[in-house]
């Protein structure tokens, strides 16, 4: 289960990630099971970890350190067997100094920290991945793989990549999508 956390306000998550029991609210007229309970027996992603609000972090935090939730109008909590992955492009270590990451909660996450190098230092990897989503792109629209013109890999391997890797897939669709011909060229 991946769980953009920027996208959650406090208001959502409980009902969202915890569910909720018939009567919970109005408008709850069946149990409803949260979306953690969804992903038992399997992994959490929690996607941008680092935006979570404060409040919310210290719900996440009972939950990781309990293994259960406890559902909108429940009496007794639900046990919850998954594995929690999380991925941020903030410095939690800094985000916990200045007060705005929940130490508690960075240790929790922080068993086996990998941190992933900007694409501008893999610069070596841009080819294969822009090759990978030209294809699935066109698959995805019934056209066939176009071929990458030499001067679009060394642009491509030339450019900074401020937006990493979502960045790279962005320029590579729109260019399979608008290019017309065999081969994607510069002007793509």
């Amino acid at each position: 289960l991946r769980l953009n956390c920027d996208a959650f306000s406090s208001a959502l998550l409980a009902s969202e990630l915890f569910g909720h029991e018939k009567g919970a609210f109005t408008g709850a007229t069946s149990a409803q099971p949260g979306l953690l309970q969804s992903a038992c027996g399997g992994t959490v992603f929690l996607d941008e970890v680092g935006d979570l609000p404060l409040d919310l972090q210290a719900k996440l935090l009972l939950v990781i350190e309990r293994r259960e939730v406890m559902p909108v109008g429940a009496v007794r909590p639900r046990s919850l067997d998954v594995r929690f992955l999380s991925a941020t492009n903030r410095d939690l270590p800094k985000e916990v100094a200045a007060g705005t990451f929940r130490s508690d909660l960075y240790f929790r996450l922080a068993g086996i920290a990998i941190e992933v190098p900007p694409l501008r230092a893999r610069a070596s990897e841009i080819e294969a991945l822009a090759r990978l989503f030209a294809q699935e792109t066109a698959r995805s629209i019934g056209r066939p793989t176009p071929e990458l013109a030499g001067e679009v890999l060394a642009a491509l391997r030339a450019y900074s990549w401020p937006g990493n890797i979502r960045e790279l897939r962005t320029v590579i669709d729109r260019a399979v999508l608008l290019g017309f011909g065999g081969t994607i060229g510069v002007h793509d």
